[in-house]
């Protein structure tokens, strides 16, 4: 085995740890707006969110006009919120990169997320079919010629690049520069979101997408670029996590980012998957 072959074998072998993990994507089992006011929240179906996986009757979540959600517990509900047996507590959403509260029961959780500029809820359970019955991940086989060194053209100012969402939404996101390298005699550019200091993300789409691999496009990672190039190896490409849940809030492709060739590298369309 190659260098090249190593290092793509430990990028999979990390993404398959994180995935299968017992909050990964795979776990994940709802997603629902949260309203202003009160929400009542269980699995019965007289709450004004139901939920699978949660107790009847879980407790209230109370939304006020600051954004502030607050949840009050059953009392026989078994939950408890950061490990803490309480009634009542404000919980955090994940804004700005923050660890949002959790509310346990069982082997389930449940947690605030701020999306769009509204709040919803997310819960995840370890023992969710998704991830019991994974049915792992499929590859096209390594392909040195799709590690490309691209020329990086930085921007001044970022441009703004708008993502779709699977929810309808649009996010807008400032990139940093653009990636340019040539295949098969031609010119593609990529666009990348910098989500961490350290790091570059793209959203691409290619002619496999809807075909070979998941049609909404595929996610990538890289470093940063150094001496005007850019490291992209297509080979570390994999599924969006709605793939694998229809309760995951992915990032589509943009027009900017869907090429017209065919990336016959990377993670191929999840057997058990949704599309």
């Amino acid at each position: 085995m190659t260098s090249h072959e190593n290092h793509v074998a430990s990028a999979r072998a990390r993404r398959l740890e994180l995935l299968t993990a017992p909050d990964g994507w795979l776990s994940l089992i709802g997603f629902e707006w949260l309203q202003a006011g009160a929400n009542r929240l269980g699995s019965a179906s007289d709450n004004d969110i139901v939920l699978n996986a949660v107790p009847a009757h879980l407790g209230t979540i109370v939304l006020a006009t600051d954004g502030t959600a607050t949840i009050e517990l059953a009392k026989d509900s078994g939950a408890v919120v950061d490990g803490q047996a309480v009634q009542r507590a404000t919980l955090r959403d994940d804004a700005k990169g923050n660890m949002p509260s959790e509310v346990r029961f069982g082997s389930a959780k449940l947690f605030v997320i701020e999306r769009d500029g509204r709040k919803a809820v997310r819960v995840k359970d370890e023992q969710a079919a998704s991830r019991t019955g994974f049915h792992g991940l499929d590859y096209f086989p390594i392909d040195p010629s799709w590690r490309v060194v691209a020329d990086w053209v930085p921007f001044d100012p970022p441009y703004e690049l708008e993502l779709g969402t699977v929810l309808g939404t649009i996010e807008k996101e400032k990139v940093p520069g653009k990636a340019v390298f040539t295949r098969d005699g031609r010119t593609f550019a990529l666009y990348p979101i910098q989500e961490v200091p350290e790091a570059l993300f793209f959203v691409f789409g290619d002619l496999t997408s809807g075909k070979e691999t998941y049609g909404a496009g595929r996610f990538l990672d890289t470093g940063l670029p150094v001496d005007g190039k850019l490291v992209i190896d297509f080979n570390e490409a994999r599924n969006p996590p709605c793939s694998f849940t229809p309760y995951a809030t992915c990032q589509l492709a943009p027009p900017e980012n869907r090429m017209d060739v065919r990336v016959e590298a990377g993670e191929l369309k999840y057997r058990g998957g949704h599309s």
